[in-house]
């Protein structure tokens, strides 16, 4: 990459208004956007930009901000499911830390849509008035109640799912062959984090049709509901072999700089902990994406009318994107599978129907 913003995809509108920020930022802005539309990168690179003012990402300020690793800009990442009071208060007390070496700070904030009621409360006044050094960028993938309030305080900035177009692109430049560039870029949902995953997946096909086979699996027992259910999540473990790989390494690069620059600064901790947010949504998304798949195959037996119960049918679509739905609370994933294919009916689905 040879520009600061170019591990931003898709998202012109807002790089462009950050550009104009850059020359007199304010005291807080608020990205919000769904994961993997770059609003992570974006919020790397607005920070380089403000710490070094310049767009060179080869100087020192900037690079070191682009990696993590300048002591002036501080990723806030959650501690819990949840940030809660205590995050809160500490987030506070490192606000009111001087700059390390230029006159201005810069806390990236993330998954802040996991604010509690509580931590807002704290987080409220600083976020409103920081010390005249210190400069907030919030980032959410959606604004809930409780971060209307600081959500208002801040200039917002909005990221979009990326085109899948831009996704296969990117795929493309990254050295991924068109053909299953195009494929993954419309399995991956405008997330780019996920399409890189899913590029370097021989099983992404073969998880599909799993997902588009259950209909005709089902036989109304339930030891044939927890072997469907033992498959699929089987499948779902297997497939964060290459994000497990990637994250190896990066891993291994980090040890690199550490042999040779020593460990301070290094961003050890802060790499672990997005390791280890990338691993659960990794899952979270594979199962969204494998719900996805078998809702398209009852709608399909529907449209084709091989059914002689269609609102059984759709009763069984609405109960499947009721449990994608439910994903965003956290739940046991062997208890949600199972109880939705115990209530779901038998149906003829094609072979193969996902990958077609």
């Amino acid at each position: 990459m040879t520009g600061l913003w170019d591990a931003v995809v898709g998202q012109d509108v807002a790089v462009e208004i950050l550009r104009r920020c850059v020359v007199d930022p304010v005291h807080a802005y608020l990205f919000v956007g769904p994961p993997g539309s770059t609003k992570d990168e974006a919020a790397r690179a607005f920070a380089a930009a403000v710490v070094s003012r310049t767009d060179d990402p080869d100087q020192r300020d900037a690079r070191l901000a682009l990696a993590g690793q300048h002591p002036d800009v501080r990723e806030v990442l959650r501690t819990g499911p949840a940030i809660a009071a205590e995050q809160a208060r500490e987030i506070v007390r490192l606000a009111a830390l001087a700059p390390v070496e230029g006159d201005r700070k810069v806390m990236i904030f993330h998954e802040f849509h996991l604010l509690r009621p509580e931590g807002a409360a704290i987080l409220l006044k600083t976020i409103e008035e920081p010390p005249p050094s210190t400069m907030f960028v919030v980032l959410a993938d959606f604004v809930p109640p409780d971060l209307v309030t600081i959500s208002s305080r801040c200039v917002r900035i909005d990221f979009r799912p990326i085109a899948t177009r831009r996704l296969a692109d990117r795929l493309v430049a990254e050295g991924v062959d068109i053909e299953r560039a195009d494929a993954v870029a419309t399995a991956a949902g405008g997330d780019l984090t996920r399409a890189r995953v899913l590029a370097t997946d021989p099983e992404l096909a073969a998880r599909r049709d799993a997902f588009a086979d259950v209909p005709r699996r089902l036989d109304g027992t339930g030891a044939t509901v927890m072997t469907v259910v033992d498959e699929l999540l089987t499948r779902i473990d297997d497939a964060a072999a290459p994000l497990a790989a990637r994250h190896d390494a990066e891993i291994a690069e980090l040890d690199a700089r550490i042999e040779q620059l020593g460990e301070r600064g290094s961003g050890r901790k802060l790499l672990e902990e997005r390791h280890r947010r990338d691993l659960r949504r990794h899952r979270t998304d594979e199962l969204r994406a494998g719900l996805a798949v078998l809702a398209g195959a009852y709608r399909d037996v529907l449209v084709d009318g091989r059914t002689q119960r269609p609102e059984a049918i759709v009763t069984a679509v609405h109960r499947i994107h009721g449990a994608i739905e439910s994903l965003e609370r956290n739940p046991n994933e062997h208890l949600l599978l199972q109880a939705l294919l115990w209530v779901l009916p038998a149906a003829t689905a094609p072979a193969h129907s996902a990958s077609r």
